[in-house]
């Protein structure tokens, strides 16, 4: 169930790469955010309650919170047209918790793919809180490309992967993900800097004369 949820994580990042990057209006982005966040709500809740106490599903299932309150939040914020630092910090607390998960799927249950796949998460979130909490808008289309990709490689692809049976020898899947993690994303960076600079300097907007009484 949890590897269903996990394909439509996916979905929601490609969506919210693609308005990041200008390419989706901010209210049509906003029903994905709100189905997906409710699906990564029901999940855990109901794989908690079927777990019988087993403290891994439980552990598993747990870190799925995240997700679904994340899209929840964004998808009434898109809708009700507010600010976003709100969901800008939480961002925060999840990129940080994030790094506990991937240190739990690394000692404790015993993933080292998901390991890393938690490490990009915890990245993702950071710059979310960056761009939304903090207002640095000069990574925001770095931001999305990102999400983009990330959409892919840790979500819908490993979904794909796991449904068909094919998900085998976690230990290369983390350590290809690792150096395509740095090389890319890194190079992305990079290439978004050089974008950037040789950007034509925006023309100021008109000064209008202060109303007088």
């Amino acid at each position: 169930m949890a590897i269903v949820g996990l394909l439509y994580v996916g979905a929601v990042l490609f969506i919210n790469g693609l308005l990041l990057v200008g390419a989706v209006d901010p209210r049509a982005a906003a029903p994905m955010n709100l189905f997906v966040g409710a699906l990564q709500v029901v999940t855990p809740t109901y794989l908690i309650f079927t777990s019988g106490g087993d403290p891994a599903v439980i552990l598993a299932a747990s870190g799925l919170y995240l997700f679904g309150f994340t899209y929840l939040y964004v998808g009434i914020g898109l809708l009700a047209g507010l600010d976003t630092t709100g969901v800008g910090w939480f961002s925060l607390f999840v990129a940080i918790t994030a790094l506990g998960y991937s240190v739990a799927n690394f000692q404790l249950l015993g993933d080292p793919a998901f390991g890393v796949i938690w490490l990009y998460w915890a990245f993702l979130w950071a710059l979310f809180f960056v761009v939304l909490g903090l207002k640095r808008d000069s990574l925001t289309n770095y931001t999305g490309w990102v999400t983009i990709i990330q959409s892919w490689v840790t979500a819908a692809i490993p979904a794909m992967l796991l449904l068909t049976g094919l998900w085998r020898n976690p230990t290369a899947i983390a350590i290809g993900l690792a150096i395509g993690g740095a090389v890319v994303f890194g190079g992305l960076y990079l290439l978004d800097r050089r974008r950037a600079r040789r950007a034509p300097a925006p023309t100021p907007a008109p000064s209008v004369p202060a109303a007088t009484g």
